[in-house]
C-alpha cells in the first residue's frame, strides 16, 4: 500500500503510552493532553471514528501522591487505581471542549478470550462509535498483573484495532519511530519509514525497557504491529512530540514507521 492511501482510513485507533501524556516526574502533561484531545476532536469532525487507548494511570497516581515510580507490583496496582479515575477526569474535560462524547472500558485478556465477553465488548464498541462517542479504552491496571509486568498496552491497542475492524492504528511515543540500531547508544541510527516485515531479529533488538513509568518499550510495539498488520491493518509508530502528528499520519505524510499490512 502507499502512504497515501491513509487518507481513507474511517475507523482509526490511536493509543498513547504514560510518556506521551505524562512528565518525567510523573504529573500529568495537560498541554500534552489539551493537544491529543483538539487532534483527535478535529479528526472526528471530519467524520473519522477515533477509539482511544490510553496508558498513564500508574504515571497520574504517582503525580497524585507525589511519591516516587512504584518498586513493586502491589505499589503499581494501588498507584493505578488512584490514577486511572485522574486520567479519565482529564480526558473528559478536555474533550468536553470540543463537544466530544467520550467513554472509558477498562479491559483485561479475558474480553479477547472468552467469546461471550469478546462479542459484549465488540457490541459495546460498535454502539458508542454509533452513538459518536469517542471510547478511551485502558488495561485494567489494577488487576492485570501480566500487563504491568510485561508491558501489554501496545499490545492492547492492536486486539482493539483488530477487533475494532479498524483501517489504521497509530502507536504514539517518545521515540520517532523503529531505528536501524538503537538511537540512545549510536549517533548513526536511521529511522526506518516502511517496514514490510517484522523479521526475528528485529525483535530480538528491541527489547529494551521502557521508561520508568511506562511498562513496555520497542518490543511491545512489535508485537502489536505483528498483531495488527497479519489482519490486514496498517500500522504507524510515530513521534508524540511532532507537530499535529496525528492528523499528519492520517492524512499519509512520510512520518514515523509504516508498518505495511500482510495481504
Amino acid at each position: 500500500m502507499e502512504r497515501s492511501e491513509l487518507q481513507n482510513a474511517k475507523r482509526i485507533v490511536v493509543k498513547v503510552g504514560t510518556s506521551s501524556i505524562t512528565y518525567s516526574t510523573g504529573k500529568i502533561n495537560l498541554g500534552k493532553m489539551e493537544t491529543l484531545a483538539r487532534e483527535l476532536s478535529d479528526l472526528h469532525n471530519a467524520s473519522r471514528e477515533i477509539i482511544l487507548t490510553s496508558s498513564g494511570a500508574v504515571g497520574a497516581g504517582v503525580g497524585k501522591l507525589n511519591v516516587p515510580p512504584p518498586s513493586n507490583l502491589q505499589e503499581k496496582q494501588a498507584l493505578a487505581a488512584i490514577g486511572q479515575g485522574l486520567l479519565m477526569h482529564m480526558y473528559e474535560k478536555f474533550f468536553s471542549e470540543y463537544s466530544k462524547p467520550v467513554a472509558q472500558a477498562l479491559l483485561t485478556r479475558d474480553c479477547f478470550s472468552d467469546p461471550d465477553r469478546h462479542l459484549n465488548f465488540r457490541n459495546t464498541l460498535f454502539t458508542l462509535l454509533r452513538f459518536g462517542v469517542i471510547p478511551i479504552i485502558n488495561e485494567n491496571d489494577t488487576v492485570a498483573v501480566e500487563e504491568l509486568k510485561f508491558g501489554d498496552n501496545d499490545t492492547l491497542s492492536a486486539m482493539v484495532a483488530v477487533s475494532a475492524e479498524a483501517d489504521l492504528l497509530i502507536i504514539l511515543s517518545d521515540i520517532d519511530g523503529l531505528y536501524d540500531s538503537d538511537p540512545r547508544n549510536s549517533k548513526d541510527a536511521k529511522l526506518i519509514h516502511e517496514v514490510s516485515e517484522i523479521t526475528e531479529i528485529m525483535m530480538e533488538n528491541s527489547k529494551a525497557k521502557g521508561s520508568a513509568l511506562s511498562s513496555g518499550g520497542m518490543y511491545t510495539k512489535l508485537v502489536a504491529a505483528r498483531l495488527s498488520t497479519q489482519r490486514g491493518i496498517p500500522m504507524v509508530i510515530a513521534s508524540s512530540a511532532e507537530p499535529n502528528v496525528i492528523r499528519r499520519v492520517a492524512s499519509g505524510e512520510n512520518i514515523g514507521t509504516l508498518f505495511l499490512p500482510v495481504v
